[in-house]
């Protein structure tokens, strides 16, 4: 496990064998086909769809729940394709319940919304697994795209560019493709293999080439890739991690979140996966939070997340945190880490109490400590690797319009692009705004 040692109270095959199948099982299985007709007709199909401007990718959202109300799933996935070609992924990781169903007018009325993600999954499952691909590759432009990074930024715009008919290769560093579906999703949220099909039917379009292994700085040069492509699309993501900046941070077992979650979605045998007895995740967002369920699915005794503000100031959704809890995972609120405690490796760790003030957040002098075994960071990720020449702002790459930088020739999309949300939705729509942007400037 990364930084991790195998020490009293970390231990592998905590749970049995059914426990591990069950645990990690799929937690939100799709609609079967009557399921879905009767959820669709739910909908009010609105004219002016709340749910749909609340779309990050503004997929239209009453067309496609009647396209399954009557019948045609395969035409209500063409619908939200048009938009999102990551729709199958979004429907299992996009927080519905912050966005479109939040806004429908069942919600309102009722305090229960049609369940667009379901029926979006329902929609999108049934055509994929037929192996079709509804796109069609345009008439050869003879343009060449080089996009760095496979993550949904990145695909998202390497396929709405290869439909224009521009030949696309995709650079990333990593031996999969996929990005943060892969490697940083909950496997729970996407078991089965998921993320990597929905990337083998998204290549089926034709004209996108995937090098991994390739990054920027190892082997690649932003000028090298001006150089030899007609335009450049930077997905990088974020790959940097937030330092906790409290004593004892160097002990073992103190971890990155994203990178267990990374090793974690990796591993198909989850009992190999040693995990502590009391963990402590930092942080208040999904990485927090799908860190810390995972460990209590792995069998941790004691789970704790421990966030310096408010649960109303947590990016986590009100849903995700109530999952967390429902499963047995204490949350802390209002508390700051001091520092780790241990002899090598970490076995407790000490807060400072926190409040919000006119002047912001403050530590109190009171204090507490929790046992901890493994401490997993969560407190956000930062951009690296940034070309020089790439204006800066707000810890990301500064953009105008549609995804264009400081440099002619070269836009950036998803997290590692200035604006926006760090959601996989957002990604989607940046992506492929951008790859828009770039037709039109190319083709103009």
């Amino acid at each position: 496990m990364t930084n991790s040692q195998l020490t009293p109270g970390i231990a592998a095959g905590r749970l049995g064998a059914g426990d591990y199948a069950r645990n990690f099982d799929d937690i939100a299985p799709r609609y079967d086909a009557h399921e879905a007709r009767v959820a669709a007709d739910r909908c009010y199909f609105c004219h002016d769809a709340p749910c749909m401007t609340a779309c990050p990718t503004s997929i239209d959202i009453p067309l496609f729940i009647r396209q399954i109300a009557t019948g045609t799933p395969e035409a209500a996935a063409k619908t939200i394709f048009s938009q999102n070609i990551l729709g199958g992924m979004c429907a299992r990781v996009c927080p519905t319940e912050q966005l479109c169903e939040e806004v429908c007018v069942r919600e309102v009325a009722e305090g229960k919304p049609v369940e667009i993600g379901r029926l979006q999954r329902f929609a999108t499952d049934t055509l994929m697994e037929k192996g079709v691909h509804p796109f069609a590759r345009g008439k050869a432009t003879g343009k060449r795209i080089a996009v760095v990074g496979a993550g949904p930024a990145g695909l998202s715009a390497a396929h709405r560019l290869a439909m224009k008919g521009h030949d696309v290769t995709i650079f990333d560093p990593r031996p999969k493709a996929g990005g943060l579906n892969e490697y940083g999703i909950a496997s729970y949220k996407s078991p089965g293999g998921f993320a990597q099909a929905e990337v083998d039917w998204l290549l089926k379009i034709g004209g996108i080439t995937v090098q991994n292994g390739k990054a920027l700085g190892s082997g690649l040069t932003l000028d090298g890739l001006k150089k030899d492509h007609d335009a450049v699309v930077l997905a990088i993501g974020l790959a940097g991690v937030n330092a906790l900046r409290a004593e004892g941070e160097g002990l073992k077992n103190v971890l990155s979140a994203v990178d267990f979650i990374a090793e974690l979605r990796q591993q198909p045998d989850k009992a190999k996966l040693p995990i502590g007895r009391d963990v402590v995740v930092i942080g208040g967002g999904m990485t927090a939070v799908d860190a810390a369920v995972q460990s209590k699915l792995l069998g941790a005794e004691n789970v704790t997340i421990v966030y310096r503000r408010g649960p109303e100031r947590m990016s986590a959704s009100e849903h995700e945190q109530e999952h967390a809890t429902s499963v047995g995972v204490r949350i802390i609120h209002h508390a700051a880490p001091v520092r780790v405690i241990g002899n090598g490796a970490a076995q407790e760790i000490e807060f400072a109490y926190t409040e919000d003030s006119a002047d912001g957040l403050k530590q109190k002098d009171e204090t507490f400590r929790l046992k901890a075994d493994q401490v997993m960071k969560a407190i956000g990720q930062t951009l690296e690797g940034v070309p020089e020449g790439l204006k800066v702002e707000g810890g990301k790459i500064a953009v105008t319009g549609a995804g264009r930088t400081s440099v002619t020739g070269v836009w950036a999309a998803g997290d590692c692009a200035s604006g926006g949300e760090d959601l996989t939705v957002t990604a989607v729509a940046e992506g492929r705004d951008a790859a828009e942007d770039i037709h039109a400037s190319l083709m103009g």
